[in-house]
């Protein structure tokens, strides 16, 4: 069974090291309770995501955008992508400012963010992928897991660039990335 850390690690939030402490069976049961208070506090937030997707279909992009960097939490932004089809999502990701879009990513899975850095156009795409190898390294690096061949490449030549190692422990600790980098040489 997971740590309580492990399985709230979603949180992004430090544990307190006295619930680290607790009994693995009083872990489980404050990690369902966690759930609980989570789940009943976000009940509906994906129909209201849905339905804000549906909306910002039919408003161009040169209000939305602004308005959405201005006024929508990343987080927020992240939900209502969630909701979209791939395709709609791509079309405001190329759109969004580089830290916004970076703030957005954090939130999604990794195997969407591929789908989406897949479909965005190159230079944009490799834009994201250089700001998130400076800023947010690891989060990249989980997400170049799921890339396909041509933007996995381009993130294993930028990690070379680098003078990053297979010895780094950040690098190390995504095995499967390792794996497919070496597959490419």
């Amino acid at each position: 069974m997971a740590t309580i850390e492990e399985t709230l690690a979603w949180t992004e939030i430090p544990l307190p090291e006295a619930l680290k402490n607790l009994k693995q069976e009083e872990q489980e049961a404050l990690t369902s309770y966690v759930k609980a208070v989570v789940d009943n506090k976000t009940d509906g937030f994906d129909e209201l995501y849905h339905a804000i997707g549906s909306i910002v279909r039919f408003i161009p992009h040169f209000i939305v955008v602004p308005l959405m960097v201005e006024h929508i939490r990343p987080q927020i932004s992240a939900g209502v992508c969630r909701t979209m089809g791939i395709d709609q999502a791509v079309n405001y990701a190329n759109d969004l400012p580089l830290e916004y879009f970076s703030e957005v990513s954090r939130h999604l899975d990794n195997d969407l963010m591929a789908r989406i850095l897949e479909k965005m156009k190159r230079n944009q795409a490799e834009k994201v992928i250089l700001f998130e190898l400076l800023h947010h390294r690891s989060h990249m690096l989980g997400i170049a897991e799921h890339l396909d061949r041509r933007m996995l490449e381009f993130v294993a030549k930028n990690l070379e660039t680098n003078g990053f190692s297979e010895n780094d422990p950040e690098l190390a600790a995504h095995k499967l990335l390792l794996e497919k980098i070496r597959d490419l040489r």
